[in-house]
Order: structure tokens, then C-alpha cells, then sequence
């Protein structure tokens, strides 16, 4: 696995570690998956995904995301991430006419991006790296280095996210995770149908099941939607590598909440309604957000690190639409502190052995307000 690659399946034995004291390691987030599980291709149409519910009691029953309208109130307030995933995979000759590949993160300046390299170490500043183009070569200056990504900030002669943006679709790939084989008949569905703002690096997988006809469908049934931006990068899929999770830091992403956000979540909650993150995305920029005004949900727009594990205790968000998750990441612990690190193993267990399917095209969760801790309810 390279640089440029999202973490692969872990296919180790499950560790039998339980009692309260496991919660801080990370190892005991560790289950074991066999790749058969993991999903190829997502399906078709969207909401014809099965839908693991939890309930209450510590249960959980077998339905189809399409049936989201009936587990939903009238009132309640989904929360979508509305980022749009960059073609930022780009192949290029270095300096020294051998090939490269870039994984371009996040623009630093109008013109100067942040990006993992291949192979780092004969990618050094002051190359001139060349990128074809169906308007001829263009060059590409490696400006510095980054030491907390390993990666590089690379000067492109262009300045601006729509130009960008326009450069990559014509010669860019998009940056599937490496455990989906074939990507040249999966990559039309790795974005969202309300995709909006471009700056992703990867999809908010859990917002890949909503079609356009069960948001028309949820709308109908009184469920309302806003969206917030997280442009999802580093602090989403690089791997988790420290064993004491007191001292776990993420990589920050960048955030947009939107007051008309703020002024819906507050409005449901007045109502009596509840709100609803669509991804651990969502839920993490508005957990995010609130931290950044003393725990009071309110306008922001910058980076977030948060790192949701159990005990924390929510903010925000009251219940969770997700996806099945990599062994050992932050997405696995965030969902533990929803629901408990042993329930949430045990449940994975059960999807196993019922043959849901796993990772960014597979199946989904849906965790009720009802069966969150208690301690960790807003």
C-alpha cells in the first residue's frame, strides 16, 4: 500500500478485549472481516440497501434504506454533507522522466495544493513535475514538503477551485478506496446526488444511499434536510496509529456550518424534533462546530480535528444514518460512543453472519435516537 492509498481491510482475528479500561486502546477496535464482505459495487437503485436498525432494547432489525421515511418523525432534521469528491488522482513524469502519481488533498493558496506523492522519495521540492492534458503538458512546481502528512505542497500554473476543478475532470481519476477492484464501472456512483461544493478526497459514503426519489419520499413524510460542508481528507481515512486513544490527534478537514444550519437544528429542537447526522462526516462537523463555541452549536467555518471515542458526550446530533466501517479507524470509534464499543462489535458480528455488506458501497445503519447511551445524549 502506498502513500496515496486510503487503509486497507484489516483481516486479522478479532481481539477479545473487554471492560471499560479497552475502550482507550485501539486495538480493541479490531474485528475480523473476510474480503468477501467487502462491497464491489453499490446497488441499484441507492435506497435498495439493507439497513441494519438498532432499536432501543439493544436489538436490531433487518431493513432496507428505503424504508428510512417510516423509521424518521415528521419534524425530525436530516443533516447531509453536500462536499463533491475531486477527480485528484493524477498520474505525471517527474523530474527525472520516471512515472509518478499525485492524491491532491486540499488547496493551501489559489494556486498551491497540498498532495501525497508516489513515490515520496523521488519527489523532492524544487522538482518540476510535467502532467499531461488534452490542451498539451503542463508543469507542476514542488514548492515545499509537509511534515505531518508526507506529503508536498505543489505549485500548478493555474489559481482558483473552479479552474481546478475543470483540470482535474479532464485528466484526473477519482480516488477510489483500494479495496474496490474495479474501478472503471464504480466510480459514477462514488458522489452523492446532492454533491454541491468540490474539495473531497473521498466520498461521505453513508449520503451515497440517499436517491433522489427517498429524499422526495422523506420530504413527503415531514422529514426535513439542511446541509453543512466537510471537505473529507487525512483526518478521515488515514490510519489510526496510536495504541493509547488519550493521546489520539486527527488530521483537521475543513468545515462549513452555515447560520440557516444553525437556525434549523435550532428550530427542530424547539419543535420537538431530532437531529439526525447523515455520516460520521456530518456528525462530526457539527460536534466539531459546537466545540468551537464552548459547546453551543453556532455558525463556523474553518478546521476541525475532533476526535469522537467513547465518552464523549454528544452536542448536536440525537441519531445517525452510517455505513460498516474499517477495522481500528475513527469512524468505528465514533460510532462506539454512540452505542458502546461492545455493542456496536456485536452488531458487526451480526451483519457479518447475515451477510450485509461492507465499506464505502455497502450497506447501512441506522442508529435511533432511542438506542444511544444515555450518557452520550445531547
Amino acid at each position: 500500500m502506498s502513500q496515496l492509498d486510503p487503509p486497507q481491510p484489516s483481516l486479522q482475528g478479532t481481539i477479545q478485549a473487554d471492560g471499560p479500561r479497552c475502550d482507550d486502546r485501539l486495538s480493541s477496535y479490531s474485528y475480523e472481516l473476510p474480503e468477501k464482505a467487502i462491497a464491489q459495487m453499490a446497488v441499484e437503485p441507492r435506497h435498495s440497501a439493507r439497513l441494519m436498525a438498532l432499536d432501543a432494547a439493544g436489538g436490531w432489525r433487518d431493513r432496507i434504506v428505503a424504508d428510512l421515511p417510516g423509521l424518521l418523525r415528521p419534524g425530525d432534521l436530516l443533516v447531509l454533507n453536500d462536499t463533491r469528491v475531486l477527480k485528484a488522482r493524477l498520474h505525471i513524469r517527474r523530474s527525472d522522466g520516471g512515472a509518478g502519481e499525485l492524491l491532491l488533498l486540499e488547496p493551501r493558496s489559489e494556486d498551491t495544493w497540498l498532495s501525497l506523492v508516489k513515490p515520496g522519495r523521488r519527489i523532492r521540492v524544487g522538482d518540476q513535475l510535467q502532467l499531461t492534458t488534452p490542451g498539451g503538458p503542463i508543469g507542476i512546481a514542488v514548492v515545499d514538503a509537509d511534515q505531518a502528512s508526507g506529503g508536498r505542497l505543489l505549485r500548478f500554473p493555474l489559481r482558483g477551485m473552479d479552474a481546478m476543478e475543470q483540470l482535474l475532470n479532464s485528466c484526473g481519476h477519482m480516488p477510489l478506496p483500494p479495496y474496490i477492484r474495479d474501478s472503471s464501472q464504480a466510480d459514477a456512483r462514488y458522489q452523492t446526488t446532492y454533491a454541491e461544493k468540490p474539495g473531497a478526497v473521498a466520498a461521505p459514503t453513508a449520503g451515497l444511499h440517499l436517491s433522489h426519489e427517498l429524499r422526495h419520499w422523506l420530504a413527503a413524510a415531514g422529514v426535513r434536510s439542511a446541509t453543512l460542508t466537510l471537505h473529507v481528507g487525512l483526518g478521515t481515512f488515514r490510519p489510526l496509529d496510536t495504541e493509547d486513544l488519550s493521546r489520539l490527534e486527527l488530521h483537521s478537514e475543513r468545515v462549513e456550518v452555515s447560520r440557516q444550519l444553525v437556525d434549523a437544528v435550532r428550530t427542530t429542537r424547539a419543535a420537538g424534533g431530532r437531529v439526525i447526522a447523515v455520516g460520521t462526516t456530518s456528525c462530526r462537523a457539527l460536534e466539531g462546530a459546537a466545540q468551537a463555541h464552548g459547546g453551543q452549536l453556532d455558525a463556523f467555518s474553518g478546521r476541525v480535528k475532533l476526535c469522537i471515542r467513547p465518552g464523549y458526550r454528544f452536542r448536536v446530533v440525537q441519531g445517525l444514518l452510517t455505513n460498516f466501517h474499517l477495522p481500528c479507524s475513527s469512524l468505528l470509534l465514533l460510532v462506539s460512543a454512540l452505542i458502546g464499543r461492545e455493542r456496536l462489535l456485536e452488531h458487526y458480528a451480526d451483519a457479518l453472519a447475515s451477510g450485509y455488506r461492507f465499506y464505502s458501497y455497502g450497506d447501512a445503519m441506522w442508529i435511533d435516537p432511542e438506542a444511544v447511551l444515555p450518557e452520550a445524549r445531547p
